[in-house]
């Protein structure tokens, strides 16, 4: 499933294309949302954003179009009147003069009106957006030794949309790493210097993941990494899908366990495994 570095890509390039131009048509597949196609066309897009893995298009008809990829979903912009060839079920189109924004194969597909869409079910369980411009270390701090949250394990707690929204499988391995923590600790035992370095480590990986295209390794390694011929799955985490592969920090076998189902990677040695 994309996560939030990836869906705010997304927004990106949606913005790009589409922002600022008036609707020329809409589609859905959904036959509960078919009256909207008439009720936005003409419609012009004032920005797409993301909300934690959800994406928002703000019309200035006073609507917003809620959308999440789930496992499947996949944005694809093209030139109006074009159409690429796909076995994806298409869900949603958006097409002004120029450009045409098609999802395929999300199922989950709303409109709302601007004032009350946050209260849409999805959105009104989400906690801060990690890539909120108000979101500071200090609130994240704050937010792990809340009572809420301080007995949590940190592996099953930096999944939960409720605590931070947008941090998914990738991310969840690469901060706990970044941070030098063992993801099976609760923040109640760590100590408050530990805590504030997490919390500066979930800025800094979904920031360089946003800025990087999903990359959450250093610049400076990646050089050095693509220098010595490792390909992109290797040198795009630290630790993150590279079981029994050596750590970059102190040469010693990534982990691969399974919490909660979900797979999570780590450095036995880096993050205190014992």
């Amino acid at each position: 499933m994309p996560e939030g570095p990836e869906i705010r890509q997304v927004a990106d390039r949606l913005s790009r294309a589409l922002s600022g131009a008036p609707l020329t048509k809409v589609y859905f597949f959904s036959e509960k949302l078919k009256n909207y196609e008439g009720i936005l066309k003409g419609s012009t897009i004032e920005s797409f954003k993301s909300k934690g893995k959800a994406l928002l298009t703000r019309l200035d008809s006073g609507y917003t179009i809620y959308s999440h990829n789930q496992l499947y979903g996949r944005w694809r912009i093209v030139k109006a009147g074009n159409f690429p060839q796909s076995r994806r079920s298409l869900r949603m189109a958006l097409e002004t003069n120029s450009y045409r924004a098609l999802l395929f194969s999300a199922s989950d597909i709303d409109v709302l009106k601007s004032n009350v869409i946050d209260r849409h079910p999805f959105l009104v369980k989400l906690g801060p957006d990690i890539f909120d411009e108000n979101l500071s270390w200090k609130i994240i701090s704050r937010r792990l030794v809340s009572e809420k949250f301080k007995n949590r394990q940190l592996a099953s707690l930096f999944l939960d949309q409720k605590f931070l929204a947008g941090i998914g499988n990738y991310l969840r391995s690469e901060i706990l790493f970044e941070a030098r923590v063992n993801p099976l600790k609760k923040p109640r035992e760590l100590t408050k210097k530990e805590i504030n370095q997490l919390s500066r480590s979930t800025l800094k990986i979904c920031q360089r993941a946003y800025i990087q295209g999903g990359v959450t390794n250093s610049e400076k390694l990646v050089r050095k990494l693509k220098n010595d011929g490792l390909s992109k799955s290797a040198y795009r985490h630290a630790v993150f899908g590279r079981s029994d592969g050596d750590c970059y920090v102190c040469k010693t076998s990534i982990k691969k366990v399974s919490v909660g189902s979900r797979r999570l990677y780590l450095c036995p040695s880096c993050q205190n495994e014992n």
